[in-house]
């Protein structure tokens, strides 16, 4: 199968249209002619995602966060952007982001089932269409009524994680919850907005959180990559199901910090 025919399926699923002006989808080194056999799908093209990619042999590699979002000037080795480019060109293997567009058209419902949110609507509506809205982030009901403690478990459980950070008194009763996989602190006014209990997302800063609380918003933050990770097995199964002829490998779940 070629490179080609590969994106075919992944922006026929996915189009970039749907993705942030600001991102940077798509093929981003590698030739559309190249022949794929074996496919490596992680979060971020790091040193060593990439390494195992180039160990396994792959031909294509998948990533959600692209690591080239500037324009470059130079491409050299010692930086650390050019030295990924370099190791990906040099093992010959294209590499692709689906950043924002994936984050639009099937993260939101991903996470939300993961929850089992019930009735979910979509929190960051950014495109309306006839049949439905698409956008970042969704919010429904949660399966029932719990503590915040043990919706803190809950979550912990459902998205296989070590640690949340809560903000919010634990013992409040949580009935309905917005989810937004990533970095979710810009979406707070909307979580307000759409009335929720709480706002479980990543990357929430100390002054975000206590102003998300005063206003009497509670969040969980289970961390951007623990929150994402998702992407890497929905991804596999879907290359499994709509390219079966190709051989795919995935990065298991590493958090890039430990907490000590």
């Amino acid at each position: 199968m070629l490179c080609k025919e590969v994106i075919d399926k992944l922006e026929g699923a996915f189009p970039p249209y749907y993705g942030e002006s600001w991102d940077n989808i798509g093929l981003l080194s590698g030739r559309m002619d190249k022949e794929i056999q074996k496919v490596y799908i992680a979060l971020d093209a790091t040193d060593q995602t990439i390494e195992r990619a180039v160990e396994g042999k792959a031909d294509f590699m998948l990533t959600h966060h692209p690591f080239i979002f500037s324009p470059l000037k130079k491409v050299q080795a010692h930086d650390f952007i050019g030295r990924r480019l370099i190791h990906l060109i040099q093992n010959d293997i294209c590499y692709y982001a689906m950043h924002t567009n994936f984050d639009v058209l099937a993260m939101a419902d991903l996470a939300g089932d993961i929850l089992h949110l019930q009735n979910k609507k979509v929190l960051g509506v950014m495109h309306e269409e006839e049949d439905s809205h698409k956008g970042i982030g969704c919010y429904g009901y949660l399966p029932k009524p719990i503590t915040l403690e043990e919706c803190c478990h809950f979550v912990k459980k459902a998205f296989t994680l070590d640690w949340v950070k809560v903000f919010g008194n634990e013992e409040k009763m949580v009935r309905t919850a917005a989810i937004v996989p990533g970095s979710g602190k810009s979406f707070i006014k909307k979580a307000l907005e759409a009335k929720v209990d709480v706002l479980i997302t990543g990357d929430m800063d100390h002054h975000e959180g206590i102003d998300a609380l005063l206003q009497g918003l509670c969040i969980i933050d289970g961390g951007h990559y623990g929150l994402e990770y998702c992407f890497v097995p929905y991804m596999k199964q879907f290359f499994e199901k709509e390219m079966k002829g190709l051989e795919v490998d995935m990065e298991q779940r590493t958090s890039p910090f430990r907490i000590l």
